[in-house]
């Protein structure tokens, strides 16, 4: 992250440096600064950037935590952070489907779901009847049909604040660049997230005992608790965390002493549950939640994005640590 330096701003008119704008980095230059309160530059600056090579109408006010000097090591983490969101996006759309593919073999056109004309809903009249039922080619069709689905159902997409996208980018830097791990068990773990922030909601009039927006509010930390539980050992751990896991995924199976009862999320803190809510577009699409359902789970999300946000210091400011030789011998990486 940016240096801190609350007598000034951290960034200089003219400077050219390197900006976030969603999930990327880019290239700017400060064109000015002005503190966030007139009445108090402790509480840091606002800088209004121009992306290079974009139209002046994306100038925009930005602040610090959106952006990064320009050096080598920021403009190698904003090639990999590229690298990674076009990796993504390939996956997305051009990764070959078993639609695709079997409509190639199978000579079913362009129109055929997972080719690159895929939600076309036109059908040529002089289409040949379905095969009898059981037959192998109407199993190949019917899986056909159930991708179609898959991939036709809507996703949640949760636009993180910029203070936490900066966070994950620290995270990411620390665990595969620095070789260090969050300590555990986290001193603010996930639980203790979570229930402080259903309590702050359920202070609020529309949140009363009883109400839907309670009942929904209380299905959604459920959620969020055992999505985290199931997923934190299979997608949410870099490689050099997979060790501190199965230390304490072998603790918590004793089921006795100190961590008797305790899951997960009573060990580890929000830096990782932050990687649950980047992942939660790949989970939320294998369930069968229709678009109503998900629409009010993304909005639940984000009120819950902002309530860390604004409590990073609470949750998000936990040391990470070095690990001994022998940690790092058995991680497999040295």
């Amino acid at each position: 992250m940016a240096p801190s330096n609350p007598n000034g701003p951290q960034y200089n008119k003219d400077e050219k440096v390197l900006c976030f704008h969603l999930e990327l980095l880019y290239e700017a230059k400060v064109l000015d600064y002005k503190p966030k309160d007139p009445n108090d530059k402790r509480d840091g600056f606002l800088y209004r950037v121009h992306y290079k090579g974009w139209k002046n109408t994306w100038d925009d006010w930005v602040p610090g935590e959106r952006i990064r000097k320009l050096n080598d090591e920021n403009r190698e983490l904003a090639s990999n952070l590229k690298k990674d969101h076009d990796a993504q996006r390939r996956a997305a759309s051009g990764k070959p489907s078993i639609a695709s593919t079997t409509g190639k073999r199978r000579g079913l056109g362009s129109d055929a779901p997972g080719s690159s004309a895929r939600g076309s809903e036109d059908r040529s009249s002089a289409a040949p009847p379905p095969p009898p039922r059981g037959t192998k080619r109407a199993r190949e069709i019917e899986g056909i049909d159930k991708e179609e689905n898959f991939i036709s159902r809507p996703a949640v997409k949760i636009e993180l604040p910029s203070t936490l996208k900066s966070i994950l980018v620290d995270d990411w830097e620390k665990v595969t660049k620095d070789n260090k791990i969050v300590s555990l068990p986290h001193p603010a773990p996930i639980t203790k997230f979570l229930n402080l922030y259903e309590a702050e909601e359920l202070r609020k009039e529309d949140r009363h005992p009883g109400s839907a927006g309670a009942d929904i509010l209380e299905e959604v930390i459920a959620g969020v608790r055992e999505y985290f539980n199931k997923a934190v050992g299979r997608i949410l751990l870099y490689r050099f965390e997979r060790q501190q896991f199965q230390e304490w995924h072998k603790e918590l199976q004793k089921g006795s002493g100190e961590y008797a009862g305790m899951t997960v999320c009573d060990i580890y803190g929000c830096e990782h549950l932050l990687r649950l809510f980047v992942s939660m577009p790949d989970l939320i699409v294998h369930t069968n939640m229709d678009s109503q359902a998900i629409r009010a789970l993304r909005t639940e999300l984000v009120k819950m994005t902002t309530y860390l946000a604004k409590h990073v210091d609470a949750y998000l400011s936990h040391d990470y640590e070095h690990v001994g030789p022998d940690y790092q011998a058995n991680s497999g990486l040295v």
